[in-house]
């Protein structure tokens, strides 16, 4: 399997993109969407608190399984059961289910609350996924586990440590899941297993026939933790390689030829697979976070990652970045060529949100350049447009005139670029994601030119 995730704990796209978005994955090679809702989801009841004011409607989850099934996109649910669950233990009414009072990051496992509201939100998910066989626990990061009083309490008395206190959550997870869900499968990411002793594992719930995921970063180091779970019982696993979003919380632009290189190194590790028997490979998550947790700012988004996203599909596909692979992922795209150093394409391109990724491109290029230019290259504003002047409101109109029509000229060229910037996201995302990106990557800079204008006048 070849499962595309999207991470809607930021920039989720309305579901008219998708309409547009699935299509195309089926065509570059994914069979597959590993859907991380987060406060996206329509939760009801009790849990309505937990939803964003732009979540989903029940009607759009079931559109967008629809046009899953349409496109051979098999649908895999994320919920975090874990750690990540800011979205839940930042409101208050949870606030008694924090690991460590201060921080909104994980769990405590040891209040009977958790688990009854973990139950309630999972049942909710898969009640709207009947569909789906196979669903994604999370479980990954799972920060301060063992640093709260209730944990250091078990701790001591079941002499016990931090691991075998993980997987005693997780075994209640799977407990849950399994008795009211037969025949559904389970994912989890796992770096919290690499700390994991082998005797520790083969005596845990995650052996057979409960298949772990395997994520997180891609090296031939990899290999000796697939040995380790060999070793530990299991039979089934899955890697996650990523397209966008691990580069840096604050990434605009996507840098093609690392996430590339990330997909050949993944490939060497499913080369080293067959060595591994009775291990064998069950899928790949090709990831694409859109923040690094519910409270950092926006990775680069969607429309502006997917020919990196077409390349690293096209490479898990074709067993690398072969001509074939390039051929096609140019040919679905709609472009001209791809400069895999330089994280650039030529051509006008064809694909979904294509207005947006040369919009980006020229926000990510020439926008902060072109004004820091006009202010801080211009001798007349240095020497007789200073803060000084301008906050005693006086100065030499001679002087002034001088670099006016140029500033002024600037200014509206990229006001009048920023509203149909404005407009292209307002038709892929909610109006919350429009005022975050435009206030992360352009305000900055063109609030300095319209400030400088404003006073000039």
């Amino acid at each position: 399997m070849r499962l595309v995730h999207l991470d809607l704990k930021g920039a989720a796209p309305r579901v008219s993109y998708l309409e547009q978005v699935f299509p195309l994955l089926s065509q570059l090679g994914a069979n597959g969407v590993l859907i991380e809702y987060e406060d996206m989801f329509p939760f009801k009841g009790e849990l309505e608190i937990l939803r964003s004011p732009y979540a989903y409607s029940e009607e759009d989850i079931e559109r967008i399984q629809q046009l899953a099934e349409q496109h051979k996109l098999e649908v895999v649910p994320l919920v975090q059961t874990f750690g990540h669950v800011e979205f839940i233990l930042k409101h208050e009414k949870y606030q008694h289910l924090r690991e460590v009072e201060r921080f909104p990051n994980s769990f405590n496992p040891h209040v009977p609350d958790t688990l009854a509201l973990l139950k309630s939100i999972l049942a909710q998910v898969i009640e709207k996924h009947r569909r789906s066989t196979w669903i994604h626990i999370g479980a990954d990061e799972v920060f301060h586990l063992g640093e709260g009083m209730d944990s250091k309490s078990w701790m001591s008395h079941h002499k016990g440590d931090v691991g075998t206190m993980y997987l005693k959550h997780i075994k209640e997870v799977l407990g849950f899941l399994t008795a009211q869900y037969w025949g559904l499968r389970v994912l989890m990411w796992d770096d919290m297993l690499r700390k994991i002793s082998v005797g520790a594992l083969r005596g845990s719930p995650l052996s057979p026939p409960q298949p772990p995921g395997d994520g997180g970063t891609a090296c031939p180091a990899a290999v000796q933790f697939l040995t380790k779970y060999v070793e530990s019982g299991f039979e089934a696993v899955w890697f996650a390689s990523a397209f966008k979003g691990t580069t840096g919380p604050a990434q605009a632009w996507t840098p093609l030829s690392y996430h590339l290189k990330n997909h050949l190194s993944w490939l060497k590790v499913m080369q080293a697979v067959p060595r591994l028997a009775p291990l064998r490979l069950q899928g790949v998550v090709v990831t694409g976070w859109q923040r690094y947790d519910h409270y950092s700012v926006l990775c680069e988004l969607l429309p502006v990652s997917i020919p990196s996203l077409a390349i690293c599909l096209q490479t898990l596909v074709n067993g690398g970045f072969t001509e074939e692979a390039k051929r096609k992922v140019l040919d679905v795209l709609g472009l001209e060529s791809v400069q895999l150093e330089q994280s650039t394409c030529e051509g006008r391109g064809a694909f979904p949100g294509v207005e947006i990724y040369h919009m980006v491109e020229q926000v990510n290029g020439h926008l902060k350049e072109s004004i820091l230019k006009a202010l801080e290259e211009e001798s007349a504003i240095k020497g007789w447009f200073s803060p000084y002047h301008r906050k005693r409101q006086f100065g030499n109109p001679r002087n002034m005139e001088s670099f006016g029509s140029k500033v002024l000229k600037l200014h509206e060229d990229w006001e009048s670029f920023v509203r149909d910037l404005r407009a292209q996201l307002e038709r892929i995302y909610f109006p919350d994601t429009v005022e975050e990106w435009l206030e992360e990557n352009v305000n900055p800079y063109l609030d300095q030119l319209r400030d400088l204008v404003r006073d000039y006048r």
